[in-house]
């Protein structure tokens, strides 16, 4: 480790994203300030803040590992995150988004949802839906930063996961949005730089794309047994249809992750930070570069790596990084790339970590104190603002959830937490948007469907976490319900339906409320925080 290297570069790496911060510390001052920015957010630096928050060390590491084992597949995953989570998020979603946060007052997700239905019920719910899972999602952003600082720095794991969660917990509760989104911009600059330079020599190893793609075909034939019997049929090919893997691959990880994305969150926090419908659209172009020289190269990249370790190896890549996928990508960096491009990529990897995480903290933190405590009347606690106080309790769970789950499930994870928002958010999402005629009462009966089938099936049907959990196996004796091949669908595919058709059922069975978007008081409504 070449200290003299490394220190300058973390030295002014830190110095610029604390005069990020400090600048968005000393801009806010009042509560829109915090939560949405003012709505006077640059649509840059909101294209790459989504960029940088979407695309975290679970794309990067995670995902990128687990395209070394199953192949040029997840590159579908990339098309749908450019087509549906760009173009689609902001052109349709993000401009009608934008309106009726601005008409409703509402600062948060939650919020959102609640005023149009003119239901606390809804706001609470989705506040504590996203206050108490989503710290599982932050883990495994934080669990990924950290295999990385391990595997190439040579950094004590704990170490690394309280260094990041400290530094991504100051920025958070200082600035607010603000600091969170100008740091972002940063971080996704750096993270650019560093992707495209990895994607080039990563293909330059191998002999370039048509050498490289042509010599990775003819590795077919040492697909590990085991994937074979599931349905692998090499890298460069899709999985067999209707087989174990392609059940894995297709519905849990493309079309998880790929439609996930339309209901995430702190994704859609951004489009009401900006002024109006023109910077949403001058957003797009900017945004779908980013998303695909991120998720497209780690994609690529990853497949790759088992060529250009076979060729100096003799080794696939899951055998370099002894089964643990998360360690692929940085195994890949350490084995190709100069020392000054691993300190680079450090900093890349430490971007997108701080980048998610302090958008992610920044949500739960307003979930506990905005969608769920000042809903029910209380403003503070122990004299400190509620929403701070959110901050710093989803950093601590996020860092205990780190020491305790298990290697190489970051990608898992990742499309745990994006599945169930799909379920239990984007029909009532789609109804605040574009249905006038959905009802609160068709609303809470969507989200509870959602959730609840969601949660069912990742306990008692789909393997991986039914397994995990053991409480199928506790009250019935066997691992999951029914057997292949609902042990590998995942439970998107089944209580995204119910979800869709419980909201428009129940909507239409019930009565609609009268429903008027007023201009919000703006004075009451931007106290100072303090």
């Amino acid at each position: 480790m070449n200290f003299t290297i490394l220190i300058p570069m973390i030295l002014v790496y830190t110095g610029i994203m604390s005069a990020l911060a400090y600048y968005g510390y000393k801009t806010t001052r009042t509560e829109a300030d915090y939560l949405v920015g003012g709505r006077q957010i640059h649509p840059t630096v909101m294209a790459l803040s989504y960029g940088a928050t979407f695309i975290s060390t679970s794309s990067l590491i995670g995902f990128g590992g687990v395209s070394a084992s199953h192949g040029f597949g997840l590159l579908w995953l990339c098309f749908l995150n450019i087509v549906f989570g760009v173009f689609l998020s902001f052109v349709f979603f993000g401009t009608r988004i934008r309106k009726l946060s601005n008409q409703l007052g509402a600062y948060t997700f939650a919020e959102l949802l609640g005023k149009r239905f003119q239901s606390k019920f809804i706001t609470v719910f989705a506040g504590l839906v996203i206050f108490i899972l989503m710290p599982a999602y932050t883990s495994i952003v934080l669990v990924g930063g950290g295999r990385f600082l391990q595997e190439t720095l040579s950094m004590n794991y704990n170490v690394a996961l309280l260094v990041l969660a400290i530094i991504v917990g100051l920025y958070v509760l200082s600035g607010g949005i603000k600091a969170v989104m100008y740091t972002d911009a940063f971080a996704a600059i750096v993270m650019f730089i560093g992707m495209s330079l990895f994607l080039f020599m990563g293909y330059k190893a191998v002999g370039g794309i048509i050498d490289g793609h042509t010599g990775l075909t003819a590795l077919k034939g040492l697909v590990p047994p085991e994937l074979a019997e599931q349905g692998h049929r090499g890298w460069t090919s899709m999985p067999e249809l209707g087989s174990p893997l392609w059940w894995s691959l297709v519905s849990t990880i493309i079309m998880g992750v790929g439609i996930g994305v339309l209901a995430q969150p702190q994704l859609i926090m951004r489009f009401m930070t900006v002024k109006n419908n023109q910077a949403l659209y001058r957003s797009v172009v900017v945004g779908g570069v980013f998303i695909f020289f991120m998720t497209g190269a780690a994609f690529m990249l990853g497949p790759i790596s088992n060529l250009y370790f076979y060729e100096r190896e003799g080794m696939l890549a899951m055998e370099v990084a002894q089964g643990n996928v998360d360690l692929v990508i940085p195994a890949f960096i350490n084995h190709l790339m100069p020392d000054w491009f691993v300190y680079l990529f450090t900093l890349t990897l430490l971007s997108a970590a701080i980048s998610t995480i302090s958008s992610l903290i920044h949500l739960q933190g307003s979930a506990f104190g905005q969608d769920i405590l000042k809903t029910l009347g209380v403003k503070s606690l122990f004299g400190m603002d509620a929403s701070r106080i959110g901050v710093l309790i989803g950093i601590l769970a996020a860092v205990a959830l780190s020491y305790i789950l298990p290697g190489g499930v970051i990608a898992q994870a990742t499309a745990f937490w994006f599945g169930i928002c799909a379920a239990g958010f984007l029909p009532v999402l789609l109804g605040t948007l574009f249905w006038k005629r959905s009802t609160r009462a068709g609303a809470k009966a969507s989200m509870l469907v959602g959730f609840g089938i969601s949660i069912f099936g990742f306990l008692f049907l789909h393997q991986k976490e039914a397994a995990a959990f053991g409480l199928s196996e506790l009250i019935f004796n066997r691992e999951t319900l029914f057997g292949y091949p609902m042990t590998h669908i995942d439970p998107l595919f089944y209580a995204l339906p119910l979800s869709a058709i419980t909201f428009v059922a129940v909507s239409l069975l019930t009565k609609k409320e009268e429903f008027e978007a007023e201009a919000p008081d703006q004075e009451k409504r931007d106290d100072k925080i303090g």
